[in-house]
């Protein structure tokens, strides 16, 4: 597995789009790759986006340019697939015949496989599968990607060009990573938003108002994840940084570390389980 950092230039993102982007789908994941594009450079009236029920935001957008569930599509650089697995099938039509006209689809549908799309999108179709997760929506995400044959080494630099705007990339080995990936960093982020909701609520156990307890859980938080980014140390190390012996520390972390790695397990097992039963 190997990663790629940064965003490219604005001017980068946007020439390399001559003809535009179309969405299949615009919710959350969707919509938090379409932020990251539009803050990176890309115009409103490069992307074309399909949903049946558009939020207030692409309907703003459309009076910037976005189209927004035109009659005709037209031709399109990529096609990113973000429509839930379980409706993808009564969805993906409209864009079946915009890989002869030589679009990669990118897809993001967790669990739906590679063979799933050839099998609707044709053996020749140039597809790339994607795991991002949406902190994407401030540049901030990690995209895990794997091709297929057709797209090869060249389809998966340029899918990985556009998600250079969002964030990091990293490449697979294998397909059968993807699940794993789903739950570790697709899914993650709740994980840590939740960790962030447990923190407060204990802290406002022990006496802390309420908004000072999320406050403060949501600045450490936000504050060790940056700490982290920008060490050399790995993250066992920067734990033991910080855990004096015998101190305060040191007590809360001989409750946490009993219990949460075997949590830990189980919770992104079962993502990933569910994952595996999404492709069927």
């Amino acid at each position: 597995m190997t990663t790629t950092a940064g965003a490219r230039p604005n001017a980068t993102l946007s020439e390399a789009l001559p003809r535009g982007i179309v969405l299949l789908g615009c919710g959350k994941m969707g919509g938090a790759m379409l932020e990251g594009w539009l803050a990176g450079g890309l115009p409103a009236s490069k992307v074309t986006v399909l949903d049946p029920v558009p939020s207030e935001r692409l309907t703003a957008l459309a009076g910037e340019g976005l189209r927004l569930n035109p009659d005709e599509i037209g031709a399109a650089d990529v096609c990113l697939l973000a429509v839930k697995p379980q409706f993808m099938e009564e969805a993906i039509g409209p864009v079946t015949g915009l890989g002869a006209e030589g679009c990669l689809y990118v897809s993001i549908a967790a669990g739906l496989t590679i063979r799933w799309f050839e099998d609707r999108l044709g053996g020749e179709a140039r597809i790339v599968r994607c795991m991002p997760n949406t902190p994407a929506a401030v540049g901030k995400g990690i995209t895990a990607l794997i091709p297929n044959g057709p797209a090869g080494t060249a389809g998966l630099e340029a899918a990985e060009g556009r998600c250079a705007a969002i964030g990091r990339t990293v490449r697979l080995k294998c397909e059968a990573q993807m699940d794993a990936v789903t739950g570790v960093s697709g899914s993650g982020p709740a994980y840590v938003f939740h960790l962030i909701e447990a923190m407060a609520a204990a802290g406002e156990a022990e006496g802390l108002a309420p908004d000072l307890a999320m406050s403060l859980a949501r600045a450490t938080e936000i504050g060790a994840g940056a700490l982290a980014e920008g060490a050399e140390e790995s993250a066992a190390q920067l734990r033991i940084n910080v855990t004096s012996p015998k101190g305060t520390t040191a007590e809360g972390l001989a409750v946490l570390m009993e219990e949460l790695p075997d949590l830990m397990r189980r919770t992104v097992g079962a993502a990933a389980a569910r994952s595996r039963e999404l492709a069927g």
